[in-house]
C-alpha cells in the first residue's frame, strides 16, 4: 500500500503551504504556550505567551540550546542537592544520606565493586568482605565500561574518602555528557516541538535522581535511535538501541514498540534493518565478555532473576503485609506472565485504535508495563520515563502531577531506608507509611498511562496531533497507510495538516481539528 508521506496531493507538515515554514525553510516550531493553558499562564513571567509577530529561526539562542543550557543547570542544582552526602554523609556509615535525601549507589560501588583495587569488570572476581558476597559486577557490560573508564580518570591516593568523592565528581561529569546527548536527541526528534524538550530539562525528578546511577547512558543511547528512526535511518536506530540494551535492559522494550507499528503499517524491511542492527551491535559488545569472562557476564542476569522483591514495587506491599513474605521464584513468574498480559493488551490496544498511535507512546507504555510490574522500583528507573513521557504527552499539567509523585516517592523511600538503618526511634518513615507513598508513585504512573491511552483512543485529545502532525518520531511510519488494523476503527486516519493552520501552527479559529482524511479533502 503506498505511502501518504510520499502522496504528492497530501499537503503535510513541512509542506510550503501557508504558515507552515519561515523564510529559511524550515518548519514553525508550535509554540507550547498556543496549546497548552499551563503553559500560557507560566509565560507571563518572560512575556507572555507567542504571538503571530513572533520570529521563528532568527536567534543564536535557538530551542535545541535553551533546552539544552536549561538542562544542565538543572543537572547541577541536582548536584548541589547531594553536597551534604558529597561532604561526609555517604562516608560516615550513619543515616544522614537518607536524611538528607541524597545517596548515590556510585561513591560506595567504587571499593564495593572493585574499582579502588584496580580490579576488572567480569574478569576478575570481587572479594566477599567488599562485595557483600556478589561475586562479579552486577551490571551489564557498557554500564560496567563506563564505570571502569570513570575509575581509570580517578586518581588513586591513599585517601579513599577522596577518592570516593572524585568518582562520583568523574561519574557526574560523563553523565552531565549523557545529558546534553538525550536533550539535543529529545529535542531534535520531534521537529516541529522542540520546546516539549522542557518537560525533560526542568523534570524535578530528572535533576534528584541523574547521579544515583549509571542509567542516563543507557537513557542517552535510547533517545538517539528514536532520533535516527524519526530520521528514517533504521540501521543506525538499532545500532544504538542494541549499545543501549548493552548497557540496560529495559531499552529492548522499543523493538516491540516498533514490532507493533510495523505490523499494523506492513514495514517489515525497516524493522527488520533494526532488529539487525540491534542484534549485532548487542553482540558486538557481549560476546568478548561472554567468551573470556562467561560467570561476570552472566552475573547480571542471575542477579536480576535471584533479587528478591525490593523496594517500590506492589510486590513488596503484598510480601510486607503477608506472613513469611513472596517467595522470589513465584514472583519472577507471576511478574512475567502479567507483564506479558499487559504487553499483549498494548498490541491489541495499537491494533485497534482509531489511528496507528505515536512511537512515543507506545515505547512508553510498554516501559510503564515493565517498571509497575516489576519486583523491584528504584528511584532512578524514572529516568527511563521522563524523556518518553515529554514525547508521548506533551502537557505540562499532566506531566507535573505525575513528576509531583515520583518527588513524593523520591523523597519517601529515603525517610523510609533511615528508619529502617537507624532504628525504630530513628526519623523517617514507618513501613505502612512506605507503602501509601508506593501507592502515589503506582497512581502516578498510572494517571499519566491513562491519559496517553486516551489520547490512543480518542487522537483529536493527542497535543501532537492536535497540531497537525501524524508521528514526528514514527519516521518511516509517519503519515503511513495501514495494513493490519482490528475491529472497525472510527472514521479517521490523520489529522489537519499544519499548512492549513495559522502562521503558529494553531488550528483556525472555531475550527475543530478534523480526522478522516487520508488525502486531504477526501474523506475516507
Amino acid at each position: 500500500m503506498s505511502s501518504l508521506r510520499d502522496d504528492p496531493a497530501r499537503p503535510g507538515p513541512r509542506s510550503a503551504g501557508a504558515g507552515s515554514e519561515p523564510s529559511g525553510g524550515y518548519p514553525v516550531p508550535v509554540p507550547p504556550t498556543v496549546y497548552d493553558a499551563l503553559a500560557a499562564r507560566a509565560s507571563a513571567l518572560i512575556g507572555g505567551p507567542a504571538g503571530r509577530r513572533t520570529a521563528a529561526g532568527v536567534s543564536w539562542w535557538t530551542p535545541v540550546r535553551v533546552v539544552a543550557l536549561i538542562a544542565l543547570g538543572m543537572f547541577a542544582l541536582g548536584m548541589v542537592q547531594k553536597l551534604p552526602c558529597y561532604d561526609g554523609a555517604w562516608f560516615t556509615g550513619g543515616d544522614a544520606q537518607y536524611t538528607h535525601l541524597c545517596y548515590s549507589d556510585i561513591p560506595h560501588l567504587y571499593q564495593g565493586r572493585g574499582f579502588a583495587q584496580d580490579l576488572v569488570p567480569y574478569f576478575d572476581p570481587l572479594p566477599a568482605d567488599l562485595s557483600g558476597g556478589m561475586g562479579y559486577l552486577e551490571y551489564p557490560v557498557l554500564t560496567g565500561l563506563f564505570m571502569e573508564i570513570a575509575s581509570w580518570l580517578t586518581p588513586q591516593p591513599g585517601d579513599l574518602v577522596h577518592s570516593e568523592q572524585v568518582y562520583w565528581l568523574v561519574n557526574s561529569g560523563m553523565l552531565l555528557v549523557c545529558t546534553a546527548f538525550l536533550v539535543v536527541c529529545v529535542v531534535r526528534t520531534h521537529g516541529r516541538r522542540p520546546w516539549d524538550g522542557l518537560l525533560l530539562a526542568l523534570a524535578p525528578a530528572f535533576a534528584l535522581t541523574a547521579t544515583i546511577n549509571w542509567d542516563l547512558l543507557a537513557v542517552a543511547l535510547t533517545a538517539a535511535s528514536m532520533l535516527m528512526w524519526s530520521r528514517s535511518r533504521p540501521l543506525a536506530a538499532g545500532i544504538l538501541l542494541g549499545l543501549a540494551t548493552a548497557a540496560k535492559l529495559y531499552p529492548v522494550l522499543l523493538l516491540g514498540a516498533l514490532f507493533i507499528l510495523c505490523l499494523r503499517a506492513g514495514r517489515w524491511r525497516e524493522y527488520g534493518t533494526t532488529l539487525a542492527g540491534a542484534l549485532g551491535a548487542w553482540l558486538a559488545v557481549n560476546l568478548p565478555v561472554m567468551y573470556f569472562a562467561w560467570d561476570g557476564w552472566v552475573r547480571f542476569y542471575a542477579f536480576s532473576r535471584e533479587r528478591g522483591v525490593d523496594y517500590g514495587s506492589f510486590w513488596l506491599i503484598i510480601s510486607q503485609n503477608r506472613a513469611g513474605g513472596l517467595d522470589t521464584t513465584v514472583v519472577n513468574t507471576l511478574s512475567a506472565l502479567l507483564a506479558v498480559l499487559l504487553g499483549l493488551g498494548v498490541l491489541l490496544l495499537a491494533l485497534w485504535a482509531p489511528r496507528r498511535p505515536r512511537y512515543a507512546q507506545l515505547a512508553f507504555l510498554l516501559v510503564a508495563v515493565f517498571i509497575l510490574t516489576n519486583k523491584v522500583y528504584s528511584p532512578q528507573y524514572v529516568l527511563w520515563l521522563i524523556p518518553l513521557a515529554a514525547l508521548a504527552r506533551p502537557r505540562w499539567r499532566d506531566f507535573l502531577l505525575w513528576q509531583a509523585c515520583e518527588v513524593v516517592y523520591f523523597a519517601g523511600i529515603w525517610l523510609y531506608l533511615a528508619r529502617t538503618t537507624g532504628g525504630g526511634d530513628a526519623p523517617g518513615l514507618s513501613e505502612e507509611q512506605y507503602h501509601w507513598v508506593i501507592a502515589v508513585h503506582l497512581l502516578g504512573t498510572l494517571y499519566l498511562c491513562a491519559v496517553v491511552v486516551r489520547d490512543m483512543l480518542l487522537p483529536e485529545r493527542d497535543p501532537v496531533r492536535a497540531a497537525g502532525d501524524d508521528d514526528p518520531a514514527g519516521g518511516p511510519l509517519d503519515w503511513a497507510s495501514d495494513t493490519v488494523v482490528l475491529g472497525h476503527p472510527r472514521q479517521g486516519r490523520h489529522a489537519l495538516p499544519a499548512d492549513a493552520f495559522d502562521g503558529l501552527g494553531a488550528p483556525p479559529a472555531g475550527q475543530p481539528v478534523r480526522w478522516g482524511t487520508e488525502r486531504w479533502g477526501t474523506e475516507r
